[in-house]
């Protein structure tokens, strides 16, 4: 796939200044610091400018109020980031087509309902009652359980489990190894041994949500586990049971909540943030990477730290922590100083006498 300046900018619409590169000839795509003669590349974070400027990419997104100098034609857009992924598509290979019905290794259980354009792939198992809806794939070795029922448009990546019961809806990507469904973690102490309370709830996943690889969303104790429309979550995240996440969250890797605790819409918890059940997030807030969050947090407000606390806090924490060891040294000259003092002054009884 080959583009000049000037096609490219208007796929994405961009504006360039000179018409003299208008039929310069873009044939690649690539980072910054990779990108040579026929690549296009994009700028969207200050701290890559030094390499831009030095970078060989023939042309490179930047945002529309760039001003600096730079070899490369600047094709100014509103988000460099958007209109490169949108680049992307078109210098990417073919997508997969997978073959559509369901191969002759799967099983398929009885009263299974699969829509128009279904592609059930080698050593998959729809257990009884499932329902799968159109132009929906469930990758190789999938498993969908007894009565589940997921929507149109989906794509399940290879050893996905979807649980008995689950409800997703359309347009939901779930990558290999996720398993939603699973019992919660519950038990109760009783007699010298732990108890388990039975799990008899569902996993509901609304439309537009992509999970990640590896994620495990627990069945509620009763209820539903819920995530809601267009909720992003990256690999490795673990959702409790009863736990409720709104509207378009983003949940980075290694994040873990714990039971029934509720995000709001636009929610961001960054990677290994971990909660504690029984709390609410409100819509908007956003907790910093590696934080433990032990309390409720408000509405738009941004916590860091461990045990996590309002963001300003957890700096003025961090910055008196890093004061210590001066400080450490400065009460040891204090100390030395007191203890020659005191060695100066004569005995108690020598000052009585005088």
């Amino acid at each position: 796939m080959e583009f000049t300046v000037q096609e490219l900018a208007a796929l994405i619409g961009g504006q360039f200044a000179s018409e003299a590169d208008a039929g310069r000839k873009i044939h690649g795509v690539a980072a910054i610091a990779d990108a040579g003669e026929g690549d296009v590349t994009f700028y969207g974070n200050v701290k890559y400018l030094a390499q831009l400027k030095a970078s060989r990419a023939t042309a490179a997104l930047v945002p529309k109020d760039f001003a600096e100098s730079i070899p490369a034609v600047a094709i100014q857009v509103e988000s460099p980031s958007i209109a490169f992924a949108q680049l992307l598509q078109k210098f990417a290979p073919e997508p997969i087509r997978f073959t559509l019905g369901v191969h002759p290794t799967a099983v398929v259980g009885n009263q299974v309902t699969l829509g128009e354009n279904v592609s059930v792939q080698p050593f998959s198992v729809i257990e009884d009652g499932a329902q799968i809806g159109a132009n929906t794939v469930i990758g190789a070795h999938g498993y969908v359980g007894h009565g589940a029922r997921i929507g149109a448009d989906c794509h399940l990546s290879p050893r996905v489990t979807v649980g008995a019961h689950s409800l997703i809806g359309n347009r939901v990507i779930i990558h290999g190894g996720a398993v939603l469904g699973s019992d919660g973690f519950g038990f109760e102490f009783s007699k010298g041994r732990h108890v388990k309370i039975p799990q008899t709830g569902i996993v509901q996943i609304d439309d537009d949500v992509e999970i990640g690889a590896n994620v495990t969303i627990d069945r509620a104790r009763f209820g539903r586990t819920w995530i809601q429309a267009g909720t992003k979550i990256d690999n490795l995240v673990q959702i409790a049971h009863n736990v409720v996440v709104g509207q378009h969250c983003i949940l980075c890797a290694q994040v873990g909540i714990s039971g029934s605790t509720r995000l709001g819409d636009y929610v961001t918890l960054a990677g290994q943030v971990g909660t504690v059940g029984h709390i609410e997030i409100g819509d908007q807030a956003i907790v910093g990477a590696q934080s433990g969050v032990s309390k409720s947090i408000g509405a738009k407000e941004v916590w860091f730290g461990y045990p996590a606390m309002p963001m300003r806090e957890s700096k003025e924490q961090l910055a008196r922590i890093a004061r210590l060891p001066k400080l450490i040294e400065r009460v040891k000259k204090l100390e030395q100083l007191l203890g020659a003092m005191q060695k100066s002054l004569p005995p108690d009884s020598e000052r009585l006498s005088g």
